[in-house]
């Protein structure tokens, strides 16, 4: 037997503690009734469970395991299901986790639960529920475990499907679960039937077991004497045995994706007796992928509206590898909509269907307060029109968070942004713009250079192959660019620049308050020898490429590059006319001297993206990045009563 929530055990025995016991039985299952986790979960569990449910250095590398499976971010929101008096909860918070909640039928365990957190200064969130019908709110966490063999002891199947609905139900998107419960197909042919051992100098167990008459549950029956006492307590218990095959098609049917089994694990015990169905587990996780569920609002709670305009998953992209939005774009919105989950007094209401875009802002524009544009793929998902969606919101009188159309044409410009550059007195690299028509072998160029189109978003069309070190792979490096996205307009040929590659960001607005993030720099060391150090298409799009290695650290600068690089690109925010938050590429030559790359006015907002690694340099979580740019623009537009 091991911790297990006790409402959610369905099959219970008749136990007795009058110091005598029911003698020999014949029939095992007779005896289980309906509520015996009412009485079995209590200080005798305890003790002959002590060997694994009070062992610190299991719950360590139990836990060591779960997390490497589950790859979790220390402010994530976990839930604990049966989480018995506490342990694998306690081991979370110690390392870290600071937002993990237990749940569990039986209050004995809770308060033992409580009562050892408080032992250890530990800030423990502990409820007492039933795990067929969890007291949280759709959408609540983003990870769920149900660890310690603690499923299967409901009478049916039925009952055990509703507590992975409920599961279900309260992970947010993209959520993940890990349960931990026995191997019925070893337990079917490996049960001891029966066993005795000695749990400490004065208690004594028998336990007796056989399968049920349809063979899907195994029965327990327990005997507990105290050596001066007697018979301390004479318990049934029973529990549903899944195969691996079996549970994964259970988790399959109920809408669970990315099921995988991590293969069986085994208990290792300080007192080596009888395990039980703790002897051999097995590991399963799986994914969550649902709509989110509108937030509900508290009453007399006036809650800021708002309108998030994004990409139409519907239509093609052709600056994705597939020109199609893949599971990782999904995932990519649904950790935005996470972060939004998390801003209290807000409610948001998504937009994402660009054929009736325009009736739906003409439906709410009344509605709300104003529009979160993230629609940086461009209306249709062309990046061209990226300018179209703040023209239609302002048409619309609709307000908008970020840079108003003017500036997104400016900067989609690489060549009029080193024009305005220059004439501030910002130095940019040596370059030369080549249209479809100029004859490339008639240009006198100086070697190596990079590449790009001069019109473009997301380092489409800059590859490996960008680089040039003669005016052969320069014509060549043309060609692929026209032959591999379709691009037919102007070609930007740079200096290759071999110093530190940075990125500067901004939030909010010179006129209010604003913030710069610490400049950060791309890590190539990982990238193989013989490749150019460039974060282009590659690194941002291709996981299999070995750009994908590319990582991005806080940059080495001295003081006084540091703020040279800070008042260039305050500069430039304001005279480009950039709004709420922004994004500057800058690179390095080989004398350190600092030459403007790109300016990117309304940047990826993606929770991996470079602002995003910013903001987490400075201490912001994902969440608290994206309500920075929202009181931005509710800043600038005097949304808070700001004269």
């Amino acid at each position: 037997m091991s911790k297990i929530n006790q409402e959610q055990l369905a099959i219970v025995p008749r136990a007795r503690s009058n110091n005598t016991t029911l003698g020999p039985i014949q029939d095992l299952e007779a005896h289980v009734s309906g509520d015996w986790w009412q009485k079995v979960f209590n200080a005798n569990y305890l003790k002959t469970d002590a060997d694994v449910v009070e062992d610190s250095s299991l719950t360590s590398r139990e836990v060591d395991y779960y997390l490497s499976l589950l790859s979790l971010e220390k402010d994530n929101s976990i839930l604990d299901v049966c989480c018995g008096q506490g342990r694998h909860v306690r081991e979370l918070i110690r390392r870290g986790f600071f937002n993990v909640t237990g749940l569990d039928r039986s209050r004995f365990l809770i308060q033992k639960a409580r009562s050892s957190a408080r032992k250890e200064n530990l800030e423990l969130k502990c409820k007492e529920g039933d795990a067929r019908k969890l007291p949280f709110n759709d959408c609540s966490f983003d990870c769920v475990t149900l660890l310690g063999n603690s499923f299967g002891y409901f009478e049916t199947v039925y009952d055990d499907r509703k507590v992975l609905k409920e599961i279900f139900r309260v992970l947010r998107p993209w959520g993940k679960v890990l349960i931990d419960v026995t191997d019925g197909d070893y337990m079917v042919n490996n049960f001891r039937d029966r066993s005795w051992e000695w749990i400490d100098k004065n208690h004594f167990v028998c336990r007796e077991r056989s399968l049920s008459g349809d063979k899907q549950r195994l029965i327990s029956r327990e005997i507990i004497s105290h050596a001066k006492k007697g018979v301390v307590v004479d318990q049934f218990y029973a529990e549903r045995l899944y195969s691996k095959a079996e549970l994964m098609k259970l988790f399959s049917d109920l809408g669970f994706k990315d099921v995988i089994c991590h293969g069986q694990v085994t208990t290792e015990s300080l007192r080596n007796q009888d395990l039980g169905m703790m002897e051999r587990r097995l590991i399963l996780t799986a994914t969550v992928r649902k709509e989110w569920t509108p937030k509900l609002s508290a009453k007399r709670t006036k809650l800021r509206q708002v309108a998030v305009l994004l990409g139409d998953p519907r239509k093609e992209d052709k600056i994705k590898p597939e020109s199609v939005f893949d599971d990782d774009d999904l995932y990519t919105i649904d950790c935005l909509k996470k972060a939004l989950s998390r801003i209290e007094q807000y409610n948001f209401v998504y937009l994402n269907n660009h054929d009736q875009l325009i009736y739906d802002l003409l439906r709410m524009r009344s509605k709300v307060d104003y529009a979160f544009n993230l629609c940086d793929e461009g209306f249709n998902n062309q990046a061209v029109k990226e300018l179209h969606i703040p023209s239609l919101l302002e048409i619309m009188s609709i307000s908008y968070s970020g840079s108003n159309p003017q500036c997104l044409a400016y900067c989609y410009d690489k060549s009029l942004v080193r024009g305005i550059a220059r004439e501030m007195d910002i130095s940019v690299p040596r370059a030369l713009f080549i249209r479809p028509e100029d004859d490339v072998y008639e240009l006198k160029i100086s070697f190596p250079v990079l590449v790009k189109p001069n019109f473009g978003d997301s380092s489409l069309g800059i590859t490996q192959k960008s680089y040039a070190e003669n005016i052969e792979q320069l014509a060549d490096a043309i060609q692929y660019i026209r032959d591999n996205t379709g691009y037919d307009k102007p070609i930007l040929v740079e200096e290759f620049l071999t110093g530190a590659d940075v990125s500067v960001g901004i939030i909010g607005n010179l006129n209010d308050s604003y913030m710069v993030l610490p400049i950060i720099e791309e890590d190539y060391s990982a990238v193989p020898e013989g490749l150019p150090r460039i974060c282009g298409y590659e690194a941002k799009w291709l996981p299999d490429s070995p750009y994908s290695k590319v990582t991005s650290k806080l940059a080495n600068l001295s003081e006084k590059l540091e703020k040279y690089l800070e008042e260039a690109c305050l500069r430039l925010f304001e005279r480009l006319e950039c709004r709420d938050y922004c994004r500057f590429d800058w690179r390095l030559n080989s004398l350190n001297q600092p030459k403007l790359l790109e300016v990117n006015p309304n940047p990826g907002w993606c929770w991996d993206g470079h602002l995003a690694k910013m903001a987490k340099f400075k201490g912001m979580n994902y969440s608290v990045m994206i309500e920075e740019i929202l009181k931005a623009t509710e800043r600038r537009l005097r949304l808070n009563g700001d004269s």
